[in-house]
């Protein structure tokens, strides 16, 4: 009998973590996995099982992307444990043409958000976003900055078992070093809580989603990795260069890359018309 248990969940969070994978991946793999176990009700995870859960997901009007995203987390569990029989192949998605204006930030938004901190006196959070959107860092990555890489100005980030140095803008640096000198940081972690530890991915994101009305900017646009989008986008229109844009994201696959690079509707749109093959 293939039952699912805590235990075995709670061995496949292990592993997630040992191999390096971030805290924001294990805790999707996780809650992935135990919407799967709470659908069986108890059931064997025998074959065909997870086709059942994919069918049942679009039912219930889960988005394609959504629900391969989620059947990702399975397949890795069942892997995991060696139930390779169990697993399931993803839905066939048409590569999208164009990303959705409504969940796409601009820089005009970007730079909205950045007077809204500054105007409310969240130095901390203007700096922390600007330097998400100035290195194209990911959220958990943030505690790489610190004073020590400030002064040589790069960082070396280890994550999923990979290590990377990224370069920092001399111009953030002396920001930062400045911000540090203020708060009487001498080393370490540059953005800390007044206990003096790292900030957490859920505080970076309610910080960001408390300046959203104040700068007018849609909350649904307004979240770290949507500076890392911007930065994406808007090194590769200077360097044109994907391959070099993924080793500074830390890609291992160009694919993954090309996702940020989607235009919007209305520059899809823009394109088309200046095609003019319409008489």
């Amino acid at each position: 009998m293939r039952q699912i248990t805590e235990e075995q969940m709670e061995a496949f969070r292990a592993r997630l973590r040992a191999t390096d994978h971030a805290p924001g991946t294990v805790a999707n793999y996780c809650r992935h996995l135990a919407c799967f176990a709470q659908w069986l009700g108890g059931r064997e995870a025998a074959p065909g099982a997870a086709a059942a859960w994919r069918s049942h997901l679009l039912e219930r009007g889960y988005t394609p992307g959504t629900i391969n995203t989620m059947l990702v987390s399975l397949n890795r569990f069942f892997g995991f444990l060696g139930w390779n029989d169990c697993q399931v192949k993803t839905l066939r998605i048409q590569r999208r043409l164009f990303r959705e204006d409504c969940k796409e930030l601009t820089r005009e938004e970007y730079q909205r958000l950045i007077k809204a901190a500054q105007a409310t006196g969240r130095e901390r959070l203007m700096l922390l976003m600007e330097t998400i959107c100035s290195t194209g860092i990911r959220v958990s990555e943030v505690k790489y900055i610190t004073v020590e890489a400030l002064k040589l100005g790069k960082a070396e980030i280890s994550l999923k078992g990979k290590i990377r140095t990224i370069l920092l803008p001399n111009k953030l640096c002396r920001k930062l070093l400045k911000y540090a000198k203020k708060q009487r940081t001498a080393s370490g972690e540059v953005f800390l809580t007044r206990n003096g530890t790292g900030l957490s991915r859920k505080q970076i994101w309610a910080e960001m989603k408390s300046v959203c009305e104040k700068a007018r900017v849609a909350a649904s646009k307004v979240f770290p990795h949507n500076l890392r989008h911007l930065f994406a986008r808007t090194f590769y229109k200077v360097c044109r260069d994907v391959a070099r844009l993924a080793d500074v994201l830390g890609h291992s696959s160009i694919e993954t890359t090309r996702i940020y690079l989607i235009s919007t509707g209305v520059e899809h749109q823009w394109q088309l018309e200046q095609m003019r093959l319409v008489s």
